[in-house]
């Protein structure tokens, strides 16, 4: 990933970002990948990916995660994520014991796969919930995980379905302080 960099902007008079009730908009790269997650949720980057927990590791009881590569102008019909989504979950070595259904998703020209499988945690001895998410468009490709635990499940559902409903990918952002498209100050 590239390097990190984290710091507040102050906005300017008609900016034109807006998040849902209660959210912050969470933006990599300039716009490569946009959505909203919890105002009182903490970001800290990983080597490979941007984690957001609901409470300061160690102490956190869920995180989302996310990743993204920039993708060559070429049809990607041939590779459906549906197909991808399946070898990613597979490929997940913690002990599950039950799949969800793969569901996609179309927004526009955005294709989204996610789906999500029950195990129980090792450490925690907890039964646990990982949802993964791939989202392709703009020539960009996105993926985003969710761990929780079941029993914050009720609690947890409302802020995946935020962030899929909020997703952006390679919307190009040139000046943080105004947002996405023309300010109002701009028309």
């Amino acid at each position: 990933m590239a390097e990190w960099q984290h710091g507040k902007l102050k906005l300017r008079g008609g900016h034109t970002w807006k998040a849902a009730p209660g959210c912050n908009v969470f933006v990599a790269d300039r716009g490569a990948v946009r959505f909203d997650f919890p105002q009182d949720w903490i970001i800290v980057p990983d080597p490979d990916s941007i984690k957001i927990y609901d409470k300061k590791p160690p102490g956190d009881d869920c995180v989302l995660a996310v990743s993204y590569l920039r993708l060559p102008p070429i049809n990607w019909e041939g590779l459906p994520l549906a197909s991808l989504v399946e070898v990613a979950i597979k490929g997940d070595k913690r002990p599950t014991y039950e799949y969800g259904r793969i569901r996609e998703l179309r927004k526009g020209a955005m294709e989204i796969a996610w789906r999500e499988m029950c195990f129980v945690d090792p450490v925690g001895k907890r039964d646990a919930r990982s949802r993964l998410c791939l989202a392709r468009g703009s020539q960009i490709q996105a993926m985003i995980t969710f761990d929780f635990w079941a029993d914050d499940a009720k609690r947890c559902g409302p802020v995946w379905d935020t962030v899929l409903q909020t997703l952006r990918l390679g919307e190009s952002i040139p000046d943080p302080t105004r947002g996405p498209g023309k300010s109002k100050d701009e028309e």
